[in-house]
């Protein structure tokens, strides 16, 4: 049997971070098993379903690279197939017509609450004549009275539940269009979808769902209920413990490889590995690595995993990245200096965010506006240190500016020839460059943005704190 898969979200917002996870445990099953991965659009709620959220799902998934092996399915469109298939189930004796009124309804639901009874419609009775034959009804599936459903989850293991606390649960509305655990059902058939790992809020709606499979005359497929994500005070992941949408991560400067390989990781495990690619996962996914227990979400975790990735970047796409998030127009050098050195600056960064702001004194032509700690550095002491160096390196030979290896040479020679130390030179050399203390060493700096432009910045600050 090939083994087929889906993802099946509601559009009625942002692609959830725990709906991504879902996403991505199915995408991985079944490259695993060297299946199909699928996605289908579950907007039978059309009061809540929205063009806008369809489209943030799919730019998610998008992002992440899962939006399936095929393109994705609207359940809408096949409400058709879906009253078919009630209407067989009707013929067959396995669901009925309902004619109960709301009020009549809530009063039969109070009652069987109170006794802890499920809810059971009188009209289930085939002998019970229907008011009219103008009054609207609804289509119950008819559950079984007795007996039990067992369920073997992939992750939660044997699950039971007795049918006598099932309800008779509805799958037509009046207005004849389809609930959604009929939709699910048959997509999930006419799809041909064997494996389905989903959260354990829909545990319940397993055993519901397996009565239509039955009721219908089909294989119902294996599912896989995994634990929700919590925050990291144990309880269910909301707003309170930070973004919930994709959206919001890719919008922070996380990268898609960080988030695919985090939420792979959270309630998943392979051995002691933390850190691994997209195809590695593949390898190694399978149902009997996930946990039981709910995974809790933590930030500073996603912020060291990502801060991996970021630095498995090429210096290209770092430099790339940088300028396409430019609200000026840098100078034509930026590039090449950003290839020498974006690389080191994401050595201290967790996020392109962060590399994207520590990266702004490269987008200048001259030198940056120094920031309040940087200020501060240059005294006229420093001042005094800076014109010193300034003539140094005018007068120096510019193949000793070119290679870091031969700069290092001159730059150690200038030191001690005015016995000075590298503190005493390289954070007041900094502070100008760069316009603030946190940037790579100050050699690197120098051979990148090369002699005429260490040169121009330097008299630049120079002059300032003369005039």
């Amino acid at each position: 049997m090939s083994v087929v898969t889906r993802f099946a979200p509601s559009p009625t917002g942002y692609l959830h971070i725990g709906g991504a996870r879902t996403a991505l445990f199915n995408a991985l099953y079944a490259a695993h098993h060297g299946g199909t991965y699928l996605v289908r659009i579950e907007d039978t709620d059309k009061a809540r379903s929205t063009d806008d959220a369809v489209k943030a799902i799919h730019d998610g998934l998008a992002w992440l690279g899962l939006e399936g092996d095929k393109p994705a399915v609207m359940q809408s469109t096949q409400e058709a197939r879906h009253r078919e298939a009630a209407v067989a189930m009707l013929d067959a004796g396995t669901a009925y017509r309902c004619y109960l009124t709301d009020e009549a309804l809530d009063t039969i639901r109070t009652e069987a609450r109170a006794e802890g009874k499920p809810v059971r419609s009188p009209y289930r009775n085939p002998d019970k004549a229907p008011p009219s034959h103008d009054v609207p009804f609804v289509v119950r599936l008819r559950m079984p009275d007795d007996g039990e459903t067992v369920i073997d989850d992939l992750v939660q293991g044997r699950v039971t539940v007795k049918n006598e606390t099932l309800d008779d649960l509805v799958m037509l509305r009046s207005d004849g269009s389809p609930t959604y655990m009929l939709a699910v059902v048959v997509d999930d058939h006419d799809m041909g979808i064997t494996h389905v790992l989903r959260g354990d809020d829909h545990l319940n709606n397993a055993f519901r769902q397996h009565h239509i499979f039955a009721g219908l005359g089909w294989q119902p497929p294996r599912f896989g209920h995994i634990p929700l994500i919590h925050g990291p005070d144990g309880a269910k992941l909301s707003k309170r413990h930070g973004a919930l949408g994709v959206d919001a991560y890719r919008e922070m400067g996380f990268l898609s490889e960080a988030i695919n390989n985090y939420l792979c990781r959270l309630g998943w495990s392979h051995g002691d590995d933390e850190l691994f690619s997209r195809a590695e996962a593949e390898q190694w996914f399978d149902s009997d690595g996930i946990g039981k227990s709910p995974a809790r979400f933590d930030m500073d975790k996603l912020r060291s995993v990502n801060a991996h990735w970021l630095r498995q970047l090429s210096a290209d796409a770092l430099a790339d990245d940088i300028l396409s998030h430019t609200s000026h127009s840098p100078p034509a050098a930026s590039r090449g200096w950003l290839i020498a050195l974006a690389p080191l600056l994401a050595e201290r960064a967790h996020t392109l965010d962060e590399l994207r702001a520590s990266a702004g004194w490269l987008l200048h032509d001259g030198a940056p506006s120094p920031d309040e700690a940087a200020e501060i550095i240059l005294n006229q002491e420093a001042i005094a240190r800076l014109k010193l160096f300034v003539t140094f390196l005018t007068n120096a030979d510019d193949a000793k500016i070119v290679s870091l290896d031969a700069f290092q040479s001159a730059f150690q020679e200038f030191l001690a020839e005015n016995e000075l130390k590298m503190k005493d030179l390289g954070l007041p050399l900094r502070a100008a460059l760069t316009g603030t203390k946190a940037a790579p060493s100050i050699t690197d700096i120098i051979v990148a943005l090369g002699k005429a432009e260490t040169v121009l910045r330097l008299e630049q600050i120079c002059n300032r704190q003369d005039s």
